[in-house]
């Protein structure tokens, strides 16, 4: 008796017919049993991110810091943040946290990220480590032309006591200053404008370099051998800066062949500074992010070309340092303009949307602050956290344990941004209260 030929099933006939010169999909028709009974998978979730903008001389403490005994939502604002009154609702400020070894008044914002201790390191006079922005970056970065952009305010001695040594807010895994833009045009050209030498040349260049950096790595590991503790150290150093540079050209080479983003702001012009640079470094981050160019942004602001701009012709350290007068009005004017400037940003991160509907503000944060209080003081650091990238409860005043290590922020934001650390710093935990739901 014949064979019995099998019937072909639903999935066997989806796959083509047959004839003697083609093969010919079949689509996925419901008599041949196929049901929408499961729904294309959901997009990726827009990728969060993270901005961090620093203003080195503190605030005016007595009209910027709400009162300690009125805490949680609906508490009465302060009038250097009265022109945030129409995000309230999506910002929460942190009282009573500090870094534990900040002792340098002058030190500006070299630790502000980091929380380090600047004696850490023995036999040396300087130390720190890896500032939270670079830990997010090293994870944020994989999928973006850039790891991390690092803005600097465009005003001469960057390195003076309102933001202290190092390139920009941003220190690497080595403890090491990551270099930022100090202006908005350089800025501009690094993210938006294409590159005008020919793709071949770009490639002969990168080629050069790593030829060169491979000779320095042999180098390098032939003078390892017979090295005393103390240079064997300095030589692993230098290791570490030729992997950062081996880690450079390999992203460059992925982004080798791919163009650059068109921007949605106009090329700027030269020579904006004080209020009118920050307003622009601050459309400069919001495109950089719609662009997805980068998930992590730092920006360290300028405090003397703002009061400038503003016709105070009061100096930084001088304004930092007030009493009831002219300073003390420099400095809250100072406050108000700030404050009016982050609320226009934050107007932009609510009003760009992503493809699902969602706005950036849905999946950034933002944080804004000092690791100086006022005048000298290093303790209770002003902390403004908006956005709701890392899932914190907003609308909040939350007020910490005196002397609470600022690094515990950090840590809270980093797993809250879906950031697998345990520690960051000299942190002890997670700022609970911060934590929503």
């Amino acid at each position: 008796m014949a064979s019995r030929r099998q019937r072909p099933t639903p999935e066997s006939r989806r796959r083509f017919l047959r004839s003697a010169t083609s093969l010919v999909a079949l689509p996925a028709l419901e008599s041949l049993g196929f049901r929408r009974s499961v729904r294309a998978a959901d997009p990726s979730p827009p990728p969060k991110r993270m901005v961090f903008l620093g203003i080195g001389y503190g605030v005016t403490q007595e009209t910027w810091l709400p009162k300690l005994d009125v805490v949680g939502s609906g508490y009465p604002l302060p009038e250097g943040l009265a022109p945030l009154a129409r995000h309230q609702d999506d910002f929460t400020l942190v009282q009573g946290c500090s870094h534990r070894f900040a002792n340098d008044p002058h030190g500006g914002s070299t630790f502000w990220l980091t929380g380090a201790n600047p004696f850490g390191s023995a036999g040396k006079s300087f130390h720190n480590s890896i500032s939270v922005d670079q830990v997010a970056a090293a994870e944020f970065g994989k999928a973006t032309r850039f790891n991390s952009i690092q803005l600097n305010g465009s005003e001469p001695n960057l390195d003076g006591p309102g933001h202290g040594r190092g390139l920009s807010l941003a220190w690497d895994a080595g403890g090491k200053p990551v270099a930022g833009y100090n202006s908005p045009v350089i800025a501009f050209h690094r993210l938006f404008s294409a590159e005008d030498v020919p793709l071949e040349q770009r490639q002969k260049m990168l080629a050069d370099e790593r030829s060169v950096l491979d000779d320095m790595l042999e180098d390098a590991r032939s003078l390892k051998r017979g090295l005393n503790k103390a240079d064997g150290e300095k030589l692993e150093e230098y290791f570490e800066s030729l992997r950062a540079i081996e880690t450079r050209l390999a992203k460059e080479e992925r982004w080798l062949g791919s163009p650059k983003p068109k921007p949605s702001l106009p090329q700027p012009g030269e020579g904006l500074v004080g209020r009118d640079e920050i307003r622009l470094m601050y459309d400069l981050i919001v495109a950089a992010l719609r662009t997805d160019s980068t998930r992590v942004v730092t920006y360290r602001q300028p405090i003397q070309h703002l009061l400038t701009s503003l016709a105070i012709k009061v100096a930084p350290h001088d304004m930092s340092h007030y009493q009831p007068g002219g300073r003390m009005e420099a400095s809250q004017r100072r406050d108000t303009v700030q404050s009016d400037m982050l609320a226009t940003l934050l107007d932009t991160l609510k009003a760009t949307k992503a493809p699902d509907g969602s706005s950036l503000f849905d999946h950034t944060t933002v944080v804004f602050g000092s690791n100086i209080r006022s005048i000298h003081y290093l303790d209770n650091c002003p902390t403004l956290i908006a956005g709701r990238g890392a899932g914190i409860r907003l609308g909040q005043h939350i007020v910490q344990p005196k002397d609470t290590p600022l690094c515990n922020v950090w840590l809270t934001l980093l797993k809250g941004s879906g950031i697998e650390v345990e520690r960051f710093g000299d942190s002890t935990g997670v700022v609970r209260e911060l934590v929503a739901g």
